[in-house]
């Protein structure tokens, strides 16, 4: 009787994977797609405002870049050039896109004392360039912090009104860094899109947070955000700023920036918006959907087509299968 239970159950989420990806394929092309999957979620079917349908499976979502060794964005593989890993096990992919969709990304931005002189003015010219860069569907959300995180632009499409939340913003206070980077875990989490995303500017350091940094490690790694990290230096003697803002980067599938000048920080805010334009979506329901709430190894391999050269690919590392209760 378990068996034939557990095999409905499969039967029923693969089902509802499918629709899912179906709603995605049509959807694409408006830029409003709806399908949605943190770390893992429960089967759920919802209709917003809006009129779209949002539909949730525990299905594990995955944003992939691939590029070679010279830095290249590998575009337009298909989805047998991909094998998912999930503690060694292979899993079936149920759902793929290659297609450039627009992303959430939510920009954590530091106004305390130590961001004083050129710092904040080079952040904000860079930052006009990433927006320029940016597929023009992207939504944005901006958090600025220094004693405190604070939420001034909530999941919207407006660059230029993002931009202009930074004219009366000066240099002052403690950093609590990593209060502003749960802040933005949780605003990508009511997010429009599946590809989400953190930018986070500062020099690394923390002085006032409640959150640990051993908290925010996990909770990026059980949201499924992809998060970049741009170090403004110079740093501070012993900083561990470029450790923290590193690793930071490195849990969730992102990259870490330590641009010397204004051309490298624009370079930096370029680099990210033309990654975040090239990366592969892709979706799985787990072989073993046991909510026990351990930590679960991801691995994905690609398979470069005959004579191409040889690729690097760059996803998160595993994520916390949320426990059931």
């Amino acid at each position: 009787m378990k068996s034939q239970l557990y095999d409905l159950r499969r039967i029923i989420l693969i089902s509802t994977l499918i629709l899912a990806a179906f709603l995605y394929a049509s959807q694409t092309s408006s830029g409003q797609q709806k399908l949605k999957g943190a770390a893992l979620a429960r089967p759920t079917t919802e209709k917003g405002n809006d009129g779209h349908i949002t539909i949730s499976t525990e299905l594990v979502s995955l944003t992939v870049t691939v590029m070679d060794k010279r830095g290249r964005y590998a575009s337009g593989l298909e989805r047998d050039s991909f094998t998912v890993y999930e503690d060694e096990v292979q899993q079936e992919i149920g759902f793929f896109s290659n297609l450039d969709s627009p992303a959430s990304i939510g920009v954590i931005f530091d106004v305390s004392s130590s961001m004083s002189g050129e710092k904040m003015s080079r952040s904000k010219m860079a930052l006009a360039r990433f927006i320029q860069t940016s597929h023009p569907e992207d939504e944005y959300s901006l958090i600025t912090f220094n004693d405190s995180a604070h939420l001034l632009f909530d999941r919207e499409r407006d660059g230029g009104t993002l931009l202009s939340q930074f004219s009366g913003a000066s240099p002052d206070g403690n950093t609590a860094l990593y209060d502003a980077v749960a802040l933005g875990i949780e605003t990508l989490a009511r997010s429009r899109y599946t590809k989400r995303a953190l930018i986070v500017i500062s020099d690394g350091e923390d002085n006032r947070s409640r959150s640990t940094f051993n908290e925010i490690k996990r909770r990026m790694q059980e949201s499924g955000v992809t998060a970049y990290t741009i170090v403004i230096g110079p740093l501070l003697p012993r900083s561990n700023g470029r450790v923290v803002m590193n690793q930071l980067a490195a849990v969730s599938g992102g990259k870490s920036f330590f641009p010397n000048n204004l051309a490298g920080l624009s370079e930096s805010f370029e680099q990210i918006a033309l990654e975040l334009r090239h990366q592969y979506s892709i979706g799985y329901v787990p072989a073993n959907i046991t909510n026990d709430g351990r930590w679960r190894r991801l691995k994905v391999i690609v398979t470069p087509p005959a004579e191409s050269p040889r690729l690097i690919v760059r996803s998160r590392k595993g994520y916390y299968l949320a426990a059931s209760h």
